[in-house]
């Protein structure tokens, strides 16, 4: 039976303190194997550079990973920086899976850097790959996946018609008017950066024009879930995330830490209230809990699917979440604004 609301997985292999990017990098592996039989649709990696506390910095060899350890679970990015990048490069890189993985790869791009401007430069060798070229980066990969143009000199190979699917990323109303002007389907970073989700799910359904790829807008929002047998043990559990992002506030980034039992003795009153607002789209409860936070988001977004990051210290706890997590989803009412 085909689930009403889709439900998917964005991870970024976190590394636990005490722990290696060799272990982050099978526990991805791990979560993937398990949410392909609890019925997730996707799993995406997001790319991240020069951070100690992630591991999925070289997003396509992580895509390859996933997919061969995999049947059919749709692998994809969530996304590629496209600006640290040349497009040919990443139509080369998805082509070559998709050509490997056919019908289950799909490309997610976004503009931020994933990085400090010191770490892009080290990318780039320079800077002239801005994020003023974006629009423009997006429409030669679409060309690069397409069918092969009478006089096209440069192809990708891997790449002529794979036709890859390409979704727009963002945490701001420039990905939505772009991913709505392109007809392409859209994904609002909420789970850090919630301030402008619903004007930009709105932005993105008024202003949508259908394309080759698409008649109708698609959009989907990223929430953490923490789900656990009960209330208080997942609130627990969410202190790890807490914790990162109090770090973050104080550049002081680090390996994802265990959960503790008094969040008020690791951080200033006006730190937990900033940490409170960026991650206010989460649900973090039991499987009751969990289900009323994703109706909740859906219902306020008119979102078709919800796509879950999950930053758990304990690899068994976060297996443990995303199981109930996906009993919840495959409760969910479509949104009566869809």
């Amino acid at each position: 039976m085909t689930n009403l609301v889709p439900y998917s997985i964005l991870d970024i292999s976190p590394i636990p303190e005490g722990f290696t990017a060799t272990d982050a990098l099978r526990n991805s592996l791990d979560i993937a194997q398990h949410a392909e039989r609890w019925g997730y649709t996707r799993y995406w990696v997001a790319e991240h550079h020069n951070m100690t506390g992630n591991a999925s910095s070289a997003t396509a060899v992580l895509i390859g990973y996933i997919a061969a350890g995999t049947s059919h679970i749709r692998v994809g990015s969530g996304g590629v920086m496209l600006p640290n990048h040349a497009p040919l490069v990443i139509a080369e890189q998805f082509g070559t899976l998709a050509s490997i993985y056919p019908g289950r790869i799909e490309l997610g791009v976004g503009r931020a850097p994933g990085t400090d401007q010191l770490t892009a430069r080290a990318l780039r060798r320079d800077l002239l790959g801005s994020d003023d070229r974006f629009p423009q980066d997006v429409l030669e990969l679409q060309h690069y996946f397409g069918p092969e143009q009478d006089g096209q000199a440069v192809k990708a190979i891997p790449g002529i018609n794979t036709e890859v699917p390409i979704w727009i990323l963002g945490s701001s109303l420039y990905g939505a008017q772009l991913a709505a002007h392109l007809g392409l389907p859209y994904a609002f970073a909420s789970h850090f950066a919630p301030e402008q989700l619903l004007e930009a799910m709105s932005t993105y359904r008024k202003l949508f024009k259908p394309s080759k790829k698409m008649a109708a807008p698609y959009c989907a929002f990223v929430m953490n879930a923490v789900a656990a047998d009960t209330d208080e043990e997942a609130q627990y559990l969410f202190t790890s995330l807490q914790q990162n992002i109090v770090r973050m506030r104080r550049n002081t980034r680090g390996q994802l830490p265990p959960p503790i039992a008094n969040l008020d003795e690791f951080c200033e009153p006006h730190e937990k209230v900033v940490a409170a607002h960026m991650l206010q789209c989460s649900a973090v409860g039991s499987l009751h809990t969990v289900k009323e936070g994703m109706q909740h988001w859906l219902d306020l977004t008119g979102a078709d699917e919800i796509i879950m990051t999950g930053q758990i210290f304990d690899q068994q706890a976060r297996l443990r979440s995303f199981e109930i997590a996906a009993e919840a989803a495959k409760e969910l009412r479509p949104s009566s604004k869809l």
